[in-house]
């Protein structure tokens, strides 16, 4: 039996083939080329997606018996139904399972991408062992994902396990999500980089890399910071902080065994986040929780858009009949 995992993307579609243990066999990106109408992008994704099958002959021996879709929110698990994704215009309410599962005749599995990236790194990753864990990915924004108990928190309506979208500054800066003082505010991707283009000083180390102010993005604060430059270890030790104020209400909540950190905790590495970082949460927890709490970095890397529609098609077991 063989498993498809899809990543479906603003810019690229990431597929994945793999035998039912989840053992990753094949993977292939594409640019994802939207057209505005969900329609005629959903036939464009079939098309790519049987292109994909059609190359490798294993199917044939190992019949695809389920694909996994991890997609952007908002979305409805449940129902398999891509409610608004912002970044594929003309998406809405578009039934991404049910168009699926008619169009190739297997079962599929939908999950939110920040979801189905925890479920990868529990499955394949930093998370293997760990029945209760916290994922955060500071990328764009910032996605999280819960397990709690072995089983992943979605809440009453999908979209639990939200941290990003957590109150950190009361009326704080205005978030993209249209509330404000969310700690993805803070410590999102993009709303960092535009903070940072704000105060970086012009005649700088971090935008001397950059080219410009205007130009600045988080990897060259971390680039600079590794130079020991005093501008940019001042702005990347604010972003620590104001993680570790994010991150220590959830752990007083959940009391997880391990919080994984991608992207830009990854990029920072260990002296300039992990270290300090657990230092600052010690400070905010209790003494036997800080003890025995683990903070590490993710470690699927390159390959975590293709291990998260798989790890979407490994919830729950596969049909018999």
């Amino acid at each position: 039996m063989s498993l498809l995992g899809i990543d479906i993307g603003g810019t690229k579609l990431a597929l994945g083939l793999a035998d039912e243990a989840g053992r990753l066999l094949r993977r292939h990106r594409q640019p994802m080329s939207l057209s505005g109408d969900a329609e005629r992008d959903l036939e464009a994704l079939g098309a790519a997606i049987e292109v994909f099958l059609a190359e490798d002959d294993r199917l044939i021996r190992d019949p695809l018996r389920r694909i996994g879709a991890s997609v952007p929110g908002p979305s409805d698990p449940e129902r398999g139904v891509l409610i608004n994704p912002p970044n594929l215009p003309g998406w809405q309410n578009v039934p991404i399972g049910g168009w699926l599962a008619e169009r190739f005749g297997v079962e599929v599995r939908v999950e939110n991408d920040a979801n189905a990236a925890a479920l990868a790194e529990a499955a394949f990753g930093a998370g293997r062992g760990v029945q209760d864990l916290i994922y955060l990915t500071m990328s764009t924004g910032v996605g999280g994902g819960v397990i709690v108990g072995g089983r992943l928190v979605r809440g009453a309506f999908g979209g639990g396990g939200e941290a990003g979208h957590m109150p950190l500054v009361p009326d704080g800066r205005p978030c993209a999500c249209g509330l404000a003082g969310c700690l993805e505010a803070y410590v999102g991707g993009n709303a960092w980089r535009d903070h940072v283009r704000h105060v970086a000083r012009p005649d700088g180390r971090i935008a001397s890399l950059a080219g410009g102010r205007e130009q600045i993005t988080p990897e060259h604060v971390v680039q600079a910071a590794r130079e020991e430059d005093g501008e940019a270890r001042g702005l990347l030790d604010a972003w620590v902080e104001d993680l570790a104020r994010g991150i220590a209400p959830l752990v007083m909540l959940l009391e997880p065994r391990r919080v994984i950190l991608g992207t830009i905790a990854v990029a920072a590495g260990e002296s300039l986040c992990f270290e300090p970082l657990r230092r600052r949460l010690a400070d905010r927890l209790w003494p036997h929780q800080a003890a025995r709490l683990e903070v590490v970095p993710a470690e699927l890397g390159d390959e975590l858009p293709e291990r998260a529609g798989l790890a979407a098609a490994l919830e729950g077991p596969l049909r018999t009949d």
